[in-house]
């Protein structure tokens, strides 16, 4: 299952993975961008395994209802690669009230984890992948909403990216010896169409400058596709990784992961339990 998988990175992960065989779950927000997105992998991969499902992965309340329909489908989960994401220039609020670029990067990531948990560990030896950045800075846990900060886009974004690393090493924790291993990633500067989404005139400056500077979006997305198919992997857990190499994280620190973790629980309302995601 890929995340913000209709375009950028998600899109060629999801190729990638479908292309080695494993029956891949594009999920989006948007209906109509799912099925052309399904439409263009099947061109290139017919006969490929590929659905969709929709979920806007800023809404706790659309997460939940996706992942619902998920289990009661019977279905399999053996890789939740976390991709979904975005960034704004102007401060803006999810439908539950919280800053938009942390409810879709990181609370997004939390809620979908912990609802899919019990279909992971069912299915396990099983994999949580998850998409971070090299511009990771800025996490206040007192003020993740920017409530009291000057909101400026590229700090939301670089604090929902540090999150991003420090909550995997909570969930690597947690998901010990369950079969289910949880690592994270930076796919480098990479042409995708992050920084256009609702990122108003100065986010299309940013994106076209990156177009001509940055990496596909199969390049970027590699390690990601690495990191969920690679058998050398096995077992491995609780590691940041950047092409293929793991790299020491200046932001590993049990106290401060453990402090996210419970600000994550009280944003979402979701205590997490192993194999639980209460409602």
């Amino acid at each position: 299952m890929v995340t913000g998988a209709t375009d950028g990175i998600g899109e060629a992960a999801a190729l990638a993975l479908a292309a080695a065989g494993a029956a891949v779950v594009v999920v989006g927000r948007s209906e109509e961008r799912g099925r052309a997105t399904l439409g263009r992998l099947g061109a290139r991969l017919p006969g490929a395994a590929l659905s969709f499902e929709r979920c806007d992965m800023s809404s706790q309340a659309s997460i939940a209802a996706f992942a619902a329909r998920y289990l009661d489908s019977g279905r399999p989960l053996h890789v939740l690669l976390n991709n979904a994401g975005g960034w704004n220039t102007a401060r803006r609020t999810s439908v539950d009230g919280h800053e938009l670029t942390f409810a879709t990067n990181m609370l997004g990531y939390f809620a979908t984890t912990a609802r899919l948990l019990p279909v992971l560990l069912r299915s396990a030896p099983a994999r949580v992948v998850s998409v971070a950045s090299g511009l990771a800075r800025s996490l206040d846990l007192d003020d993740l909403d920017f409530t009291r900060r000057r909101y400026r886009g590229v700090e939301a974004y670089a604090q929902s990216k540090q999150a991003n690393r420090v909550w995997t090493y909570a969930l690597a924790r947690r998901l010990a010896g369950s079969g289910v291993t949880a690592n994270v990633m930076n796919p480098g500067a990479t042409r995708t169409n992050a920084f256009g989404k609702g990122g108003g005139p100065i986010g299309w400056i940013i994106q076209y400058a990156n177009l001509l500077v940055a990496k596909s979006a199969a390049a970027g997305a590699d390690t990601a596709v690495w990191l969920s198919a690679s058998p050398a992997l096995d077992g491995n857990t609780g590691r940041y990784y950047e092409a293929r190499r793991e790299l020491a994280d200046p932001f590993r620190g049990e106290a401060a992961e453990e402090a996210l973790w419970q600000r994550c629980e009280e944003l979402t309302g979701l205590p997490f339990v192993p194999g639980v995601a209460r409602p």
